[in-house]
C-alpha cells in the first residue's frame, strides 16, 4: 500500500507541474474548441502522444460519447492518419480497459492496475484523465472544470484531479483546501489518516 501511495505521489507531482506535456509546437488535430462540439456530427475529444506531449485529437461520432465510449474509441489507438503525424499511445493494452462513470459535473475514472504497476506512467495517465474529463457529462462544465476522481485497482481511495485546456493534468483546487496534515482525499473529501498526506500536501502546494 506504501509504495502505490508513493507511486501515487510521485506520478502526481509530475502531472500536476506538467511535464508529461508539451502545449507548445503545433500538430494539426482539427478545431481548437473543448470537448464534445455542437452541430448534426459529434467530435469526441482523445488525446494520443505525440512529439511534443500529450495531443489532443477529434473524431467524429454519431452522438455525444460518454467517458467510457470516449475511452473505449482511446483504446483502439490512433487511426492511420493520427499515426502519420506520428501520434502514438503510451496506454498498453495489457494493462486491461479503464473503466469511467459520469457523474454531475465529475467522472470516476477506475484504473485496472494499481499505478505502481503501470507502464506508460504519466503520459499513460494523462491520456485516460484528458479524454473522460472531455467527454459527454451532465451538469453542463466546461472540460476544464471537470472533476476527475481516480481509483486505482486494489486502493480504496481516489485523488481528484482536472484536465485544463492545453491537456495538462492539475490538481482540483478544491482538492488543495481539503487536504489534511495526515489525510489523503476520497472522492473529493478528506478520508481517514495516512502517513503521505503530508507529502502529498507539501507537493501540490509547494
Amino acid at each position: 500500500m506504501k509504495r502505490q501511495l508513493g507511486c501515487v505521489v510521485v506520478l502526481f507531482a509530475a502531472l500536476a507541474a506538467g511535464c508529461s506535456v508539451g502545449s507548445t509546437g503545433p500538430v494539426p488535430a482539427g478545431a481548437p474548441a473543448s470537448g464534445l462540439q455542437a452541430g448534426s456530427v459529434s467530435r469526441a475529444r482523445l488525446y494520443f502522444v505525440g512529439p511534443y506531449g500529450i495531443q489532443a485529437v477529434l473524431r467524429e461520432v454519431d452522438a455525444p460519447a460518454t467517458p467510457q465510449q470516449a475511452l473505449d474509441l482511446l483504446l483502439k489507438g490512433p487511426d492511420t492518419a493520427e499515426q502519420a503525424r506520428g501520434l502514438i499511445t503510451e496506454w498498453a493494452p495489457v494493462q486491461g480497459r479503464p473503466t469511467a462513470q459520469a457523474a454531475d459535473g465529475a467522472v470516476d475514472l477506475y484504473l485496472p492496475v494499481s499505478v505502481a504497476d503501470m507502464t506508460g506512467g504519466n503520459l499513460a495517465l494523462s491520456q485516460v484523465i484528458c479524454t473522460a474529463a472531455n467527454a459527454d457529462i451532465p451538469g453542463g462544465k466546461h472540460p476544464p472544470d471537470v472533476d476527475v476522481r481516480v481509483y486505482e485497482s486494489g486502493v480504496s481511495t481516489a485523488w481528484t484531479v482536472r484536465c485544463n485546456a492545453a491537456g495538462n493534468v492539475i490538481p482540483n483546487a478544491l482538492l488543495r483546501k481539503s487536504l489534511a496534515p495526515g489525510r489523503l482525499p476520497v472522492r473529493g473529501h478528506p478520508s481517514g489518516p495516512d502517513q503521505q498526506g503530508p507529502r502529498l500536501r507539501t507537493l501540490l502546494t509547494g
